[in-house]
């Protein structure tokens, strides 16, 4: 199955270069190393050398696989150095349709579900993405995300989707009419403050336990609420 996120261009490269025009959309791997795993298929191609694909193949969620009418059809995909500190700027790599990537209804499209519609999503042979991407300790995340809880003065904020060491060492949390103030750990990844920031847009400073700090600017909005869960395109590198 699918371990790991990155957002890319994707671009038909069949025949006519010039004459395709990029389009956003997300990826992530599957199949192991030598991309044995990614072998037959909904396209009914069966041993992908034999059919003289090889390893450059991906399973496309269903919104690009068409019913099977992109069986075969080829994409150039690029990773967006804009949205994601994981890739490997100046690569490409040419894939073909060979799979189906099935929806996974019981996870959110952002968070698991990836080829969930309406999402253009390709689940590509690993050797193939790690072409434009940085694999490391089995993830490549996009940014850290910000879920927010609590009520009133109270703010209580789980740091999730981490790359790197994987684990938060020390946070602060920063409002439109404040200075930064330094968070403390309630439990687990949960970081909390007594600040009553409710009404003002909201920055995040975090160091990991690998030592790397990075503040994450105006990631939340004034209008948020309890309960709302905000994207960054920033992560940790060690």
């Amino acid at each position: 199955m699918a371990k790991s996120l990155v957002l890319l261009t994707a671009l038909a490269a069949c025949l006519a270069l010039a004459a395709a025009q990029w389009s956003p959309a997300t990826a992530t791997f599957y199949g192991g190393r030598d991309g044995s795993g990614t072998m037959g298929g909904a396209c009914g191609y069966g041993n992908l050398y034999d059919a003289g694909y090889g390893i450059n193949n991906a399973a496309l969620s269903s919104v690009l696989f068409n019913d099977g009418a992109s069986c075969g059809q080829c994409y150039l995909i690029m990773c967006d150095t804009s949205k994601s500190t994981w890739c490997k700027p100046g690569y490409t790599v040419t894939i073909t349709a060979t799979n189906l990537c099935p929806a996974n209804w019981a996870l959110p499209s952002n968070n698991g579900g990836w080829c969930n519609p309406p999402r253009p999503h390709f689940d590509m042979a690993q050797p193939a993405w790690e072409t434009i991407g940085i694999y490391r300790a089995g993830i490549v995340p996009r940014g850290v995300r910000f879920a927010m809880a609590g009520f009133n003065y109270f703010e209580l904020v789980n740091i999730k989707n981490v790359a790197g060491s994987g684990s938060v060492a020390a946070a602060w949390i920063k409002g439109t009419n404040t200075g930064w103030i330094q968070m403390s750990r309630n439990w687990g990844a949960n970081w909390q403050s007594l600040a009553g920031l409710v009404g003002q847009e909201l920055s995040f400073a975090v160091t990991t336990t690998g030592g790397q700090y990075i503040q994450f600017l105006n990631v939340v909005p004034a209008w948020w609420k309890f309960g709302q869960t905000f994207n960054t395109n920033q992560n940790f590198q060690y």
